[in-house]
């Protein structure tokens, strides 16, 4: 039925097949050879050669995940080396406004106002550009005439008595708080405001950054005072003044009211406020017909008053510093 031809061809196919392993005795000759032939040109194994329950399955790759960004020590975002950006000519600018902030000038917003007044000289040119960028190391940085210059931080605490200025500049001549501070601590400014009538704690600092932390509402800082009212006040008037008014600038409401006792006509209380309005307290009690006959803050965050006098002041420990840092992060994120 077949030549030698076929027999001795097969049977060359027999001997490779047992040299490479792919003969089957339970098959026959014949039909293993021709297998034999098909997997010449076949690289993948075959389905014999798998494991029990083994299936043939397509290689796919696991699909990309979102890498979440690192973050610092209080939980904030940190850019990364490749995500940075800088100017193509090589040079470091940055935002006008926070130049001066870091400076010791005054606060983020308070530069932001000597700009948009044109206060803010760069290069003998005014600019009264909100944003406008400058290289710090290249460009000669005037205020008000004098030449910028950066100073070492400094964090002071004061007890602000009555009949002092929180600010920096007053045409009248009037007496401002920082005159109770010595000139050696170079130039300072106050962080938020205490009228005049008013005493206690008050800060003082040149670093902007952290003033901006401090006084800015989204940071949500607690300052707390002692307050001495005309008249009695009750619950009821406790639980309008934490629901809030409205005032000329928007709605107030004080974060916590504490009744802490009564004198002859007058109520003391204990109020936490969150935000920094101007004459918010006064404001706040005599819109439920209340008049302040004292008003004294006892702490920002938590910096204290403690045993201080009126006209003290204390540099603030690195503690401190670290501390009002760390709440003010806390509170954004």
């Amino acid at each position: 039925m077949y030549g030698n031809s076929f027999y001795e061809s097969n049977l060359s196919a027999f001997f490779n097949n047992l040299w490479e392993g792919t003969h089957f005795p339970d098959e026959p000759f014949l039909f293993s050879s021709l297998r034999m032939k098909k997997n010449l040109f076949k690289q993948s194994p075959k389905k014999s050669d798998r494991k029990v329950g083994q299936t043939s399955r397509k290689k796919t790759t696991a699909p990309k995940t979102f890498r979440k960004p690192k973050r610092g020590p209080f939980g904030r975002p940190v850019a990364s080396r490749q995500s940075q950006s800088f100017p193509a000519d090589g040079s470091m600018k940055q935002r006008l406004q926070k130049i001066l902030a870091a400076a010791g000038v005054g606060s983020r917003r308070t530069c932001e106002e000597l700009i948009a007044t044109g206060r803010v000289e760069v290069d003998r040119k005014v600019v009264d550009q909100l944003g406008f960028q400058v290289d710090p190391n290249l460009c000669e940085i005037r205020v008000d005439g004098q030449v910028l210059r950066r100073s070492r931080p400094a964090y002071l605490a004061l007890f602000k008595p009555k009949g002092y200025l929180c600010t920096n500049r007053d045409e009248q001549g009037r007496k401002r708080a920082i005159d109770l501070i010595p000139e050696s601590f170079g130039r300072l400014f106050p962080v938020g405001r205490l009228d005049m009538n008013s005493e206690g704690l008050l800060l003082l600092t040149n670093d902007g950054e952290l003033a901006e932390r401090l006084t800015h509402p989204r940071y949500g800082i607690p300052k707390v005072y002692r307050v001495q009212v005309a008249g009695t006040v009750d619950h009821r008037t406790v639980e309008q003044l934490h629901k809030g008014v409205y005032l000329a600038e928007g709605f107030a409401r004080a974060e916590r009211v504490v009744i802490k006792g009564h004198h002859k006509q007058s109520t003391y209380l204990e109020i936490t406020l969150t935000e920094g309005r101007n004459r918010e307290i006064r404001r706040l009690l005599a819109h439920v017909n209340h008049k302040v006959l004292s008003l004294i803050r006892v702490s920002v965050g938590p910096i204290k008053l403690g045993k201080m006098l009126p006209g003290d002041y204390r540099v603030l420990s690195i503690r401190e510093i670290n501390m009002i840092k760390t709440l003010g992060y806390a509170e954004n994120d």
